[in-house]
């Protein structure tokens, strides 16, 4: 029987560019103010959690929210290169709103989530849910029966929700993928099953 492995899977906290709702993709952008309060919240709120390893997106902004983490549990950090955001290409940097204007048309083909387009010079649906997924399973392989917290990104946990929940790619979302949340699978060699998702508890108040 296989063993059954947890993983507490966490946007990073809020950059300016979130704010702004601008296209971060692969910018390595910094979390402000909020995101960096929102991490020193995240990190307190995982420390009962049994946390064995640390894993995270070597941009910044996640790997930023995972040493407060690490800070505070005393683990250290693995940063994977596979955890990072979808490349959009071209459209980094641009707002949402910009699309319609420079690329009406591709614009169209992402909105109605087509698996196989990817902005200019960027990453297809497709393959970055392959990734992605494919990134945590073999986090999960590698620690049989432990608890990981894996540390990455709004779109990473859209593909981890959609593995978990058998959604299709082309579905439009329904569930939200906020920064700093606390979001639980558990993981076999059959797949992920969903626990817990969008906590928001630790970020209420003060």
């Amino acid at each position: 029987m296989s063993q059954v492995t947890q993983l507490i899977a966490l946007r990073h906290g809020e950059t300016a560019w979130n704010a702004a709702q601008r296209i971060q993709g692969q910018i390595d952008e910094p979390l402000n103010d909020t995101g960096r309060w929102q991490a020193e919240r995240l990190a307190q709120a995982l420390l009962d959690a049994g946390v064995q390893h640390i894993y995270s997106s070597d941009l910044q902004r996640a790997a930023d929210t995972a040493a407060a983490f690490a800070r505070v549990s005393g683990l250290p950090v693995t940063l994977d290169t596979a955890l990072r955001e979808r490349h959009f290409g071209a459209w980094q940097g641009h707002g949402y709103d910009a699309l319609l204007t420079l690329w009406p048309d591709q614009a169209a083909a992402w909105r109605r989530r087509d698996p196989d387009f990817a902005p200019p010079g960027g990453e297809t649906l497709a393959c970055f849910h392959a990734r992605s997924v494919a990134a945590c399973q073999q986090l999960c392989d590698r620690h049989p029966g432990q608890v990981l917290a894996v540390f990455a990104h709004g779109g990473v946990l859209d593909c981890l929700y959609r593995a978990a929940t058998h959604q299709p790619l082309q579905a439009q979302r329904s569930w939200d993928t906020g920064n700093a949340r606390i979001n639980r699978l558990l993981y076999t060699g059959q797949g992920f099953t969903l626990v817990g998702w969008n906590d928001d508890a630790h970020l209420q108040g003060g």
